[in-house]
């Protein structure tokens, strides 16, 4: 088992091999294996790359995001021009059903909502406007509506659990409650824990993915 100083280690490692990222803005903390990122970068795609990388850390169990993202006067935005960018992105995407998803920017945090019939809809709506210029943050209140039955959920994500190499599907417990699932068991890296949450999502009339998963190492 990786003790959290090694953790550490390797965190501060992968954030100086990202390209887009100056380690020396980011403060990292870890304990028991849960790693909390602090200090600010001058853009919400680097504060995501940040976090993106430390969850593929090995001996990582979870990732508590507390960067702050604070732009630099000459690439300010307003709230009219990310909002304008915003509906353009979406427009261009062509996984976001047109005239589905409902914009509204306050002080460089974007809002999406409405309502879709896919998850990857939803994500492709998030992906589409999070890396815009002048945003700070991006919450997806966007809804998922979708008729079936909780019983097919269940089969449909055990099966895709028992064809992915990179989950031990044996070592995961499946309850759906509605259109909620809750995923429960022992893995052995953060990464399988958020691919089996990602394959959970994928599943239809999956609204709500509550992943209780343990990471062991």
């Amino acid at each position: 088992m990786k003790s959290d100083s090694a953790i550490k280690e390797d965190v501060l490692d992968e954030l100086m091999w990202q390209p887009d990222i100056d380690e020396t803005q980011i403060g990292v903390i870890v304990e028991n294996g849960v790693v909390t990122l602090t200090g600010i970068v001058d853009s919400y795609s680097k504060k995501l790359a940040a976090e993106k990388g430390v969850k593929n850390v090995k001996g990582v169990k979870a990732v508590a995001d507390d960067i702050e993202v604070k732009y630099g006067a000459a690439y300010k935005k307003t709230d009219k021009e990310i909002a304008k960018a915003a509906v353009n992105a979406l427009k261009w995407n062509s996984s976001v059903p047109e005239d589905k998803v409902t914009i509204e920017v306050r002080d460089g945090w974007v809002y999406l909502s409405g309502e879709l019939n896919w998850f990857y809809q939803k994500e492709a709506a998030l992906k589409s406007v999070e890396t815009l210029l002048g945003v700070k943050k991006v919450v997806n209140n966007i809804t998922l509506k979708q008729a079936i039955k909780p019983t097919e959920i269940k089969a449909k994500i055990t099966k895709a659990f028992e064809r992915l190499a990179d989950i031990d599907a044996k070592n995961i417990k499946v309850d759906v409650d509605g259109h909620t699932v809750k995923l429960k068991g022992k893995v052995h890296s953060y990464v399988e824990k958020n691919e089996a949450k990602k394959t959970a999502y994928a599943a239809p009339g999956v609204y709500k993915v509550e992943n209780e998963i343990e990471v062991v190492l």
